[in-house]
């Protein structure tokens, strides 16, 4: 009787895992799908255009790493997806970065679409080529930080039972994720086909120092290790510059 009984209760609660596992795999396809319509809408409506070719490249070249990301976050550590999810900003002061943030994006993704009506730049291919391989290379990175660290939310935050990682990337630099995505959003405007763009992606960029300075502030204060780490590994983004 005992037998079944953990029987049933192990039934039930991989009945519940898969449910779970369901529902994070929707609201994930949802955000992915929306997003990818979203930021396509844009850049054609601006540009006037489906002809904008370096648009839909851009496209293809987001979609195959989110997938994949998906796909490998979803086998390897669904915690971790789950957690990406969560949008809601706990900290002021970062609420107020990611606004600021948040309208130099928002810039970023309306001026390729202009340029490309009123032809105001002229990137060669050979550039937008390189800049595809840069934003695959930049992914890859991001997917090697959640490889090596389950604690990467999306929000600024301590985490119940957040260990120090000190590993990996994190040996050589103290923000991995962030080095990745300054290296990210500066491809994006070439690859795009836009030199104007640039600028609003480059001012979004300087914020990023604004969120490091405030998260090691939190983190300092209440993760264990944290201070002793910052004496090891001296790098917040770039190895020997800072």
């Amino acid at each position: 009787d005992c037998r079944n009984v953990r029987q049933g209760m192990n039934f039930m609660d991989r009945k519940q895992v898969r449910q779970e596992r369901s529902n994070l795999l929707r609201l994930v396809l949802f955000r992915l799908f929306s997003g990818l319509l979203l930021i396509g809408g844009l850049l054609f409506a601006f540009a006037g255009s489906f002809r904008y070719w370096q648009a839909w490249l851009f496209l293809a070249a987001l979609a195959i790493p989110l997938v994949m990301t998906l796909i490998f976050l979803l086998r390897k550590d669904p915690a971790l997806l789950e957690k990406r999810m969560n949008l809601k900003e706990p900290r002021k002061e970062q609420r107020k970065i990611i606004l600021v943030s948040g309208v130099f994006m928002l810039l970023g993704f309306f001026l390729p679409g202009l340029d490309y009506r009123f032809q105001w730049s002229s990137v060669p291919i050979w550039l937008v080529v390189v800049s595809v391989i840069v934003f695959e290379f930049s992914y890859a990175m991001i997917v090697a930080v959640f490889a090596q660290n389950s604690y990467a939310s999306r929000v600024v935050e301590i985490q119940e039972g957040q260990q120090l990682i000190d590993t990996g990337l994190y040996a050589i630099i103290r923000h991995p994720m962030y080095s990745a995505s300054i290296i990210l959003y500066l491809s994006i405007p070439l690859m795009l086909g836009s030199y104007v763009a640039v600028i609003p992606m480059a001012l979004s960029c300087l914020e990023i120092i604004a969120r490091i300075k405030d998260e090691e502030e939190m983190l300092k204060a209440g993760l264990a290790g944290y201070t002793a780490y910052t004496q090891r590994v001296k790098y917040r983004l770039i190895p020997y510059v800072w």
